[in-house]
């Protein structure tokens, strides 16, 4: 799917969001399970990010993954705004910065989807039990696999780090971004914009971003494999 033309690409993950979101087409939107999920793993994610959130340099880079990146947030009104700006997104944007929005929105597409199993598979395991903790999440990423998808994951974060960190310093990317605030606002594109801007800023304050986004991809990347080889702990007692 990387092999198709950039619209093609953009075009066809946009198509796939708004299906895969939209419970007429997927049921288990509807199951009991996945906002609990969701919550929990905002909840690890920012355990994680702990030592990022404490350092004033890191911290905007930091939180700009956990609302916009990585998390729980529902990013289908970005999804929209791009899909509604398409053609004007490839005429003013560049390249390398229409990339990364395709490979954001392939993040957040297959999050959800792996989101939508492992709902799945608590519901039939964990049937009326009201909460998730951190043994019960770990039976329940192994049961739903996907070793590779799993990898994959990862490596659209570290991808959409380094891209949006690449194309936001392109010159005249800042400039374009501030001319385009009022013009997007009135056209009811203000959240695809923040998205960019509020990257743009996390960035801009963060400076070389290699090493910031080396050390979440090595993070994620390890408790993947404690958490598919049964390690006791593999948060190292980030939650509870």
């Amino acid at each position: 799917m990387r092999d198709l033309p950039l619209r093609e690409r953009l075009e066809w993950l946009l198509r796939e969001h708004q299906a895969l979101h939209d419970p007429a087409v997927e049921p288990r939107n509807a199951l009991p399970w996945l906002p609990e999920l969701r919550r929990w793993q905002s909840r690890r994610l920012e355990a994680s990010f702990d030592r990022f959130l404490r350092d004033p340099q890191r911290r905007p880079a930091a939180q700009f993954f956990l609302t916009d990146v990585y998390n729980e947030r529902d990013f289908t009104q970005r999804d929209a705004d791009i899909a509604r700006v398409l053609p004007m997104m490839q005429r003013l944007l560049p390249a390398s910065l229409q990339e990364t929005v395709a490979d954001a929105i392939e993040l957040g597409l297959l999050t959800h989807a792996l989101d939508l199993r492992m709902a799945q598979v608590l519901e039939v395991m964990a049937g009326a039990r009201p909460r998730l903790d951190a043994p019960l999440y770990a039976r329940a990423y192994r049961l739903a696999g996907l070793p590779r998808l799993r990898a994959y994951q990862i490596d659209l974060i570290a991808r959409v780090g380094l891209g949006l960190s690449h194309a936001l310093g392109l010159p005249g990317v800042a400039m374009l971004l501030r001319l385009s605030r009022t013009p997007a606002r009135a056209a009811g594109l203000s959240q695809l914009q923040g998205f960019l801007e509020r990257g743009f800023e996390a960035f801009d304050r963060l400076g070389d971003a290699r090493d910031f986004i080396a050390e979440i991809e090595q993070d994620e990347r390890e408790i993947s494999h404690r958490l598919f080889a049964g390690d006791p702990d593999p948060f190292d007692a980030a939650m509870g």
